[in-house]
């Protein structure tokens, strides 16, 4: 199979604690062919969406120290492989928030014709902290808006602390606890978050959401999510004195046993998540409560791994083989002239390094 992964720079990457340097290695040590872009290699060419590419396929069996630097090693080469993207077998999206638009735009006239993991719809319509409201019975008490008078009102209704929450930041980055009993620098925080001094339509509306206290004794958990299948999940602590629970902002993981609570949470969702081709996504529980879900680059593989003792990679990827096949086999049964290893025509390709075409396999 061709598999590549739309990602940040290699070079930006620690490959020892991410999710996606995990699930590369994976696809590597089974024989997949891996290639590489980011989101500016994505471009049309007359009609075709078309990706400038780099094959980092290498030798299996190496250290993950040893991998990621011949990953490396491969973007020092020349050769630039143009690629149709629907020539590939599967497309990992899996750059970091915040979502590039144009990119997905770019994509998704062939969100159909390519399993991506996950869909440029999906990603479009998740990738904010408003989707968590397709989910009314089981979030805290959530406002939002751009009118720091109805902010304020909010905050004194509710008579306890509460979280701000920007709309499209993510790691924790922005997250403030806000309480009536500290006026002053509420309405401080809340005319800078909203940017109060714009005209009205020109702010930014912010999320105000109930305060959960049981996260600084218990943390939180985060489910990382298969088909809307629980796959594995950990526990984040926050540090002494803090209540951001991200592992980018200093939280602590541990080892967590899902609870039935957490499981009823699953179930809920599980059927919105497929529908909208979020196949791959991290939610974030505290106590009974969900308070996010994570479809950009969603991670927690590693160190789920390392606290579990087990490798949840190679479920993910067990799956995305088999959505692959399931596809072409439905590709032969509508074009049955072409034969179960040839399901769709492939198309040669130039090399930045010379006219010479290298042919897909």
């Amino acid at each position: 199979m061709k598999i590549a992964f739309l990602m940040d720079s290699l070079e930006s990457i620690n490959p020892e604690n991410e999710t996606t340097s995990y699930l590369m290695y994976e696809c590597n040590q089974r024989g997949h062919t891996v290639y590489f872009l980011e989101p500016h290699d994505v471009y049309i060419r007359k009609d075709e969406v078309v990706a400038r590419m780099r094959n980092v396929t290498v030798p299996p069996d190496l250290s993950m120290k040893t991998y990621w630097r011949s990953l490396i090693g491969c973007m020092n080469k020349e050769e630039l492989i143009f690629e149709t993207v629907t020539d590939l077998d599967a497309l990992f999206l899996r750059k970091d928030p915040p979502l590039i638009y144009q990119t997905m735009e770019f994509l998704a006239p062939i969100n159909d014709l390519v399993f991506m993991i996950n869909s440029t719809t999906g990603q479009v319509l998740a990738n904010s902290k408003l989707y968590t409201l397709n989910f009314p019975g089981i979030i805290p008490e959530t406002h939002v808006s751009r009118d720091p008078a109805r902010l304020k009102k909010i905050v004194d209704d509710f008579g306890g602390a509460m979280v701000v929450k920007p709309l499209q930041r993510y790691g924790g980055e922005g997250v403030i606890k806000v309480s009536n009993r500290d006026r002053e620098n509420l309405i401080s925080l809340i005319n800078y978050y909203i940017k109060a001094s714009k005209s009205y339509p020109e702010r930014e509306p912010i999320m105000v959401q109930e305060y959960l206290d049981v996260v600084q004794r218990e943390g939180d958990v985060r489910i990382l999510l298969l088909n809307g299948e629980i796959l594995g999940a950990m526990r984040r602590k926050p540090l002494k004195g803090h209540f951001r629970t991200n592992i980018h902002a200093g939280g602590r993981p541990y080892r967590h046993e899902v609870t039935e609570k957490e499981r009823k949470i699953c179930r809920i969702i599980k059927k919105r998540l497929i529908t909208d081709g979020l196949y791959f996504v991290g939610i974030d529980v505290i106590g009974d409560k969900l308070v996010e879900v994570n479809c950009v680059s969603p991670g927690g593989i590693p160190r789920i791994n390392r606290l579990s003792k087990v490798k949840l990679e190679t479920k993910v990827i067990d799956f995305v083989e088999q959505k692959v096949k399931e596809r072409k086999q439905l590709t032969v049964r509508v074009n049955p002239r072409f034969g179960p290893s040839t399901a769709l025509p492939r198309k040669a390709r130039k090399t930045m390094s010379g006219s010479r075409s290298i042919l897909s396999t």
